[in-house]
């Protein structure tokens, strides 16, 4: 016997996994990369929750079926930024299901639970998730199971249904007795996993769509760095600190300048490329800004290999109406 299991790298992913790998069943843990998850690399994370627990661990990339079938045009909505969180939990169920088919498993598993977060995993919101994804019946919920409609795998004895859990609403103490039980290390504490579920991350998916078409090439710009929008139109973003500058600085995106200062210390930056003459200048004063260089001062900065010379502005100040975040 065999399940496929939904695997986030956060705790109750990894108890649930648990609670069936202790009734002797394999499972393979999936972790489907959309794109939008952390900024930080977590394999190594989620390699050891699988480890401790027994799971097979596998990544799973759907970003271009993401972007195509679900970002921009969810049948049931946006959360309360960017986060179209039913139809995205049904789009992982419905791959989940493919990939149960792919390795003959028979049923499919997930960490949820009930009434833990108000707009995906209210009652009415998981059994939509089940419809959608035409996985009714086949998707077990062993964190809160005694509180939902027994499934396949419980009405046809292959889970005993009274060694899973009842879990409902926001309180951790079943999950971190759980852990202490089985002596679980390292564990998470729980958090917003999603990009799309942050306020400033969403308010710079929706300035980006009113002037670009989003692509698979634009998802590692919008994760790092300060975002502006200059008056012209042009996309300006710096990086804040080390990490972000060498992330920016190995971004392949044919839409951007790369920009960089010589001669002085300084951020590395992107600006579109078809930023006007205007736009291109302020980028120029402003990633100058943002280095030591007094404002009667020079330097050059370089836009993939063109110099320009310019001298910063007085103050940050400036940026301030051109500002996402």
């Amino acid at each position: 016997m065999k399940a496929i299991a939904l695997f986030s790298g956060g705790l109750d992913s990894t108890l649930a996994m648990k609670l069936i790998i202790d009734q002797g069943i394999d499972v393979l843990a999936i972790n489907i990369n959309t794109g939008f998850g952390s900024t930080k690399d977590r394999r190594e994370h989620m390699q050891s929750m699988c480890d401790q627990v027994g799971a097979e661990f596998r990544v799973i990339d759907i970003q271009s079926e993401y972007l195509q079938d679900v970002l921009f045009d969810p049948k049931h909505g946006y959360g309360k930024h960017f986060n179209p969180c039913i139809d995205c939990h049904a789009k992982m169920f419905a791959v989940a299901k493919r990939i149960m088919d792919a390795e003959g498993a028979s049923f499919l598993v997930s960490g949820e639970v009930m009434g833990q977060r108000p707009m995906s995993q209210n009652k009415d919101a998981l059994q939509t998730v089940l419809n959608e994804s035409n996985c009714d019946g086949l998707l077990l919920r062993p964190m809160s199971a005694k509180k939902l409609a027994p499934t396949i795998a419980e009405e046809k004895g292959w889970v005993d249904r009274e060694r899973l859990e009842g879990i409902t609403g926001r309180s951790r103490e079943r999950q971190l007795a759980l852990a202490k039980e089985i002596g679980l290390e390292d564990f998470e504490s729980p958090g917003g996993g999603c990009l799309l579920t942050d306020d400033n991350f969403g308010k710079k998916m929706f300035d980006f769509i009113k002037y670009d078409t989003f692509e698979i090439k634009d998802i590692p710009v919008m994760k790092y760095g300060r975002h502006f929008r200059l008056e012209d139109g042009a996309k300006f973003v710096v990086g804040r600190d080390k990490d972000e500058n060498e992330h920016l600085q190995n971004i392949e995106n044919d839409k951007y300048y790369h920009m960089k200062t010589i001669g002085i210390p300084g951020p590395h930056a992107l600006l579109s490329k078809n930023a006007t003459a205007k736009d291109k200048d302020f980028a120029t004063k402003a990633i100058l800004t943002y280095t030591k260089a007094k404002e009667e001062e020079s330097f050059i900065v370089a836009f993939d290999g063109e110099e320009v010379t310019a001298s910063p502005f007085a103050s940050r100040e400036v940026m301030k109406p051109f500002t996402i975040r």
